[in-house]
């Protein structure tokens, strides 16, 4: 069995998940204020009655590191940052305390100026004086060779509580991304690292000593361990969370636009023959354009208990939350209200309290409470048909990536819409007769998210280099490093990152059956010198492909 859970903005959902599905499920509203009340609140309902060591594993979803950038409540970041000639780094500035230091590393990796230490202990003494905590360290070509972000690595030591490298977050040479993702992972690091260490020693002082993973945004899972090194990879993993509920319910050679319709926000993704798009370059959050690898999504500040209101005689749906709806407890009307003015058959609530309110807002208008409940659903769900819309023509703007291949000349044109998230069953009948798509739910759609996690597969990538002519081959990301001769192939290239692959996704948590790999690069280029060929210059990436974990997405259910 696998515990799956959810920590969305609005409600947390737990499941505990068997071969054959759904053995039990919880859904609680999100204290913001304890994270972690939420999450064992649902784990306590879900695993009584049920033997604790039948339980295979726990997958979290949460939106801590998502809503730490966006409320920018993370902690201060020093940056440390060396390019040498060329492009100026300060045009990435990240913040206040972002410091541009001598010593440069060429693109082949050698290098062009070292590292002047005295410079790098002056600016440590500055930051401690200061009492920020977190160090974030990039070099323009440390993914060619990593040694001046390691050396400026070692001179900090001991004297800062986080020091983050940019060499071992990506691959990729996109320096300006590189400087965003190495700053994200340090500023939410602290919070993230005491939410799952408590989450942690709770699990083991309740007899639950199982492992923990974190679902990543491009809806893979890594370990506890990786979790707390790389905090950024679960930034969006709620949107990605419910992609991979949907799957199981999406049809074959179908694009389906799945929408998860929450209390605060409504996410939206396209899925291509129960394939979900993804996004190669990176997540772009808060300003931010990052190299975290992400499932292509789009979210809208509207959900279920979005504020109602009225402006310039127009109404008018979120984007913010002001709290529940007026049904329970609530301040202000919300679509939710609508639906008990309008009948639906919503458990528990005040109805009465929520036709009050529409009472006042139907005055406004001139209308019945009838009309103006019927209306607030309208536009909502116009709303979100034609965010969806935006997204897809933004989609078949560029070439279609899905988890598993790119799409040459592919035009995305959903004829399925696939409904989860708490008022979904009630969102999709309007949905469903303003447009001509076929609309359907999700046989679980109010826990569907949890269901994802708990189902994803663990994934990673690795990034290979080699260079016969200088006569090293490194991965940067994974330290690393070894000699080789002349003779290195890239057939030699290939098959050494694929063995890095699969022993980095073992030790991150994943099943040997479900070592799906995948070359992503593969690509080599003669040196030469004067008339001669001198070597050969390597680039080999590999990943184990994103989906669901074969054990238990093979028995569930299709709708």
């Amino acid at each position: 069995m696998i515990i799956g859970l959810d920590v969305g903005g609005t409600h947390t959902d737990v499941v505990l998940l068997g071969p054959k599905g759904v053995i039990r499920e919880a859904k609680f509203p999100t204290n913001k204020d304890n994270l972690f009340e939420s999450v064992w609140q649902g784990i306590q309902e879900v695993i009584k009655d049920n033997h604790v060591s039948s339980i295979q594993r726990a997958v979290l979803s949460t939106t801590l590191t998502t809503n730490l950038v966006v409320e920018k409540k993370t902690a201060p970041v020093g940056m440390i940052v060396s390019s040498g000639p060329g492009i100026d780094p300060q045009a990435f500035r990240t913040g206040d305390e972002y410091h541009v230091v001598s010593g440069s590393i060429d693109h082949r990796g050698r290098e062009v100026q070292p590292i002047n230490t005295d410079e790098i202990n002056a600016i440590a003494d500055h930051l401690v004086k200061k009492g920020i905590q977190q160090v974030g360290i990039v070099g323009k070509f440390s993914t060619r060779n990593p040694a001046h972000e390691k050396q400026i690595a070692k001179i900090l030591s001991n004297r800062f509580d986080v020091i983050v490298q940019g060499h071992q977050l990506s691959g990729m040479l996109n320096f300006p991304r590189r400087i965003a993702t190495c700053y994200i992972n340090a500023a939410v690091f602290p919070e993230n690292r005491r939410f799952f260490q408590s989450i942690l020693k709770s699990f083991k002082q309740n007899d639950l000593d199982i492992p923990i993973y974190t679902l990543k945004a491009d809806a893979g899972t890594m370990n506890f361990k990786s979790s707390l090194n790389h905090p950024g990879q679960t930034i969006l993993s709620g949107p990605a969370a419910s992609v991979m509920g949907a799957i199981p319910y999406t049809r074959e050679n179908t694009d389906t636009l799945v929408l998860d319709i929450g209390g605060t926000t409504t996410d939206m993704a396209v899925v291509v023959n129960r394939a979900p798009l993804l996004d190669p370059l990176g997540i772009e959050l808060a300003g931010y354009k990052t190299l975290i690898r992400s499932l292509k999504t789009h979210s809208i500040g509207l959900g279920g208990d979005s504020v109602v209101r009225i402006v310039n005689g127009s109404i008018t749906v979120g984007p913010d939350r002001k709290g529940p709806a007026l049904a329970f407890g609530g301040p202000e009307p919300t679509p939710t209200d609508a639906m008990f003015v309008l009948d639906d058959p919503i458990e528990g609530g005040d109805k009465e309290a929520a036709i009050r309110g529409y009472e006042i807002l139907a005055n406004q208008l001139d209308l019945s409470v009838i009309s103006t409940a019927q209306k607030v659903l309208t536009i909502a769900c116009q709303k979100i048909l034609s965010e969806a819309e935006k997204m897809i023509q933004r989609i078949n703007s560029k070439p279609v990536y899905t988890v598993h291949e790119i799409l040459q000349g592919k035009q995305v044109n959903p004829t399925d819409i696939l409904a989860l998230g708490g008022p979904a069953p009630f969102f999709s009948k309007r949905l469903e007769s303003l447009t001509s798509k076929r609309v359907r739910v999700a046989p679980k759609w109010g826990v569907a998210n949890a269901i994802g996690a708990a189902m994803a597969r663990t994934t990673c990538q690795v990034s290979l280099f080699a260079d016969t002519e200088q006569g090293y081959v490194n991965a940067p990301e994974d330290n690393f490093s070894q000699a080789i001769d002349r003779h290195f192939s890239d057939e030699d290239a290939l098959a050494l990152a694929m063995s890095l692959l699969k022993e980095k996704a073992i030790k991150r948590g994943a099943a040997t059956e479900d070592l799906e790999t995948e070359i992503l690069e593969n690509t080599q280029f003669n040196m030469i010198r004067g008339f001669y060929t001198t070597g050969k210059n390597m680039r080999v990436k590999v990943q184990i492909k994103p989906g669901l974990i074969r054990s238990f997405g093979k028995n569930m259910p299709v709708s």
